[in-house]
């Protein structure tokens, strides 16, 4: 269940604005006033094969000379998996059964059949977008292995403190502005054309390990399989949620040099992490 919440934020962790063009980076150094050592920013894509997982020198440095770490979530919290279970779930008796349409519902139960030897009936009260992070996990020709898991791996493994950029409610509060329609409509269009959406997801990931932002923010903007307009929730899904992150991150850095890791498309240019970081005066620099 973990993974479904992480696999979720592939829908909106990209977003759609762009980054620098020139940087072509996903690691960032971040020097200036207050911090007497350098703390580090990483986009991920939450959704990548264990081959495709790639911890270079520069990331193992930038962890290394980390005394804690923040990922979106706080992925030690012993009670997030709790909360998890119930954030993923519809309310007032709604229920994919009652949602879809009988050949809607028809198509996806022989897709979960065909992919993952199960049909629709246990995810019968699940949100819809949980369950698009399910499929995309069925384009993948492996188990995924997000990024999220291994840094907090990696930071236990040092005694290193692991800490959440925001609550769980704040999350789910943001993903639930996403109308149920609009859920279902994208639902319903991966499991009708699984090799459209493989050949999208695979452009996606393409774009990520070249590390082309612009150009992944792009593949994302124009994605035939987003339910809908999903640019008139970009302020609440990305722009809210990255003005929220900078005093954490303001406050976390100048306690101790912190490696901060969440959804590439935070990085951004407009109102994305580095250029909000940048206006409060602090230095991003691309490390190549």
């Amino acid at each position: 269940m973990k993974n479904l919440i992480t696999a979720a934020l592939l829908l909106i962790g990209l977003g759609t604005s762009g980054t620098s063009a020139q940087d072509k980076a996903l690691l960032y150094k971040v020097t200036g006033p207050g911090l007497d050592k350098p703390s580090y920013l990483y986009g991920t894509f939450h959704l990548v094969c264990p081959d495709d997982l790639r911890i270079t020198d520069a990331l193992k440095n930038a962890i290394g000379d980390a005394q804690q770490v923040y990922l979106e979530l706080d992925m030690d919290d012993p009670a997030l998996m709790g909360q998890m279970m119930k954030s993923v779930m519809m309310t007032d008796g709604k229920t994919l059964k009652t949602l879809l349409k009988p050949e809607e519902y028809e198509l996806l139960d022989g897709y979960l059949k065909k992919t993952m030897n199960t049909g629709l009936a246990p995810f019968n009260t699940m949100k819809p977008l949980y369950l698009m992070s399910l499929l995309y996990t069925t384009l993948l020709p492996c188990q995924p292995q997000p990024y999220d898991v291994v840094f907090a791996q990696m930071a236990a493994n040092d005694k290193k403190e692991v800490r959440g950029l925001e609550s769980l409610e704040a999350e789910m509060a943001a993903l639930d502005k996403i109308p149920l329609r609009e859920q279902l409509s994208a639902l319903v269009d991966m499991a009708r054309k699984p090799d459209e959406a493989k050949k999208e997801f695979t452009a996606l990931l393409d774009a990520y390990k070249a590390h082309d932002l612009t150009k992944l923010m792009q593949l994302t903007k124009d994605s035939q399989f987003s339910g809908g307009d999903f640019s008139q929730f970009e302020d609440s899904l990305l722009g809210e949620r990255n003005a929220n992150w900078i005093p954490v991150i303001e406050k976390a850095a100048k306690e101790k040099p912190t490696f901060f890791a969440f959804g590439a498309g935070h990085l951004g240019t407009g109102k994305g992490i580095i250029n909000l970081l940048r206006q409060k005066g602090y230095t991003v620099t691309p490390i190549q």
